[in-house]
């Protein structure tokens, strides 16, 4: 009896699982659906749109990074420590979030802009999802090209071959995030050169120093920070420096 349903289940085994298969698999794919609606409006399923979000997700540190303002930020930042002589002080972990809640200040009016022209729409089912990416791109576009030199937009659009452009909402956005990255990089060397060149001045002076007393084993750059540190502290570096490279953006 014991073989008997062993045989049994074997077969059942052997015959249904393709059946089963079929079936999930033909459930999944109707899961993940686009459906078109008389005006021409297109509806995704659920799992689309939880697809597309679990996506997204995965690219927003690259969209931090390269869409908004924290490359020029953490740039300088680091350039500035570098200059200061204090190694790992601030920690690493103090200046990203220091250049994070900087980036949302500074992006602050684009990310409304969106808020209210965007998002809120799209809840409310004004607009499409495709119009709502349209416009939240746009929106970052014209931040991005405000802040990039017309001579890194001609370069990139001299390598992809385009002509000269009417207005900046012709621009693509493939050409336009490059050129903005290659802009803040930039802009962002030339910050912290004019933010090295008194800490430079006091290490030069000190070496100078020190060499005339013939104190050759002594480092300059040890004997240098306490007066960098105070400097700094005396002209209140953090605030001079915050302000003025948030006042760089447009």
């Amino acid at each position: 009896m014991i073989k008997k349903f062993k045989l049994l289940f074997i077969l059942i085994f052997l015959i249904y699982p393709n059946l089963v298969s079929a079936q999930e698999i033909s459930t999944g794919f109707d899961a993940i659906t686009v459906s078109e609606s008389a005006n021409g409006d297109k509806t995704y399923s659920l799992s689309l749109k939880i697809l597309a979000l679990m996506t997204a997700l995965t690219i927003l540190p690259s969209l931090v990074l390269g869409m908004t303002a924290f490359t020029r930020i953490i740039i300088v930042m680091s350039i500035l420590r570098q200059a200061l002589g204090t190694q790992q002080t601030p920690p690493n972990q103090i200046l990203v979030a220091i250049s994070l809640f900087l980036t949302f200040f500074v992006m602050a009016p684009t990310f409304n802009k969106i808020m209210d022209d965007v998002s809120e729409p799209y809840k409310s089912g004004e607009i499409s999802l495709n119009e709502a990416v349209l416009n939240g791109s746009g929106e970052l576009k014209k931040f991005m090209i405000k802040n990039t030199r017309k001579q890194d937009l001609n370069m990139f659009s001299s390598m992809a071959n385009m002509d000269q452009f009417e207005s900046t909402d012709d621009v693509p956005f493939y050409i336009v995030l490059p050129a903005y990255m290659t802009s803040e990089l930039k802009t962002a060397f030339q910050i912290g050169f004019l933010l090295f060149l008194p800490f430079l001045v006091i290490d030069m002076v000190i070496a100078s120093i020190l060499m005339s007393l013939g104190m050759m084993m002594l480092s300059p750059m040890l004997i240098a920070l306490p007066f960098k540190l105070l400097l700094f502290v005396l002209v209140d570096g953090w605030t001079m420096t915050v302000g003025s490279l948030v006042g760089t953006f447009n």
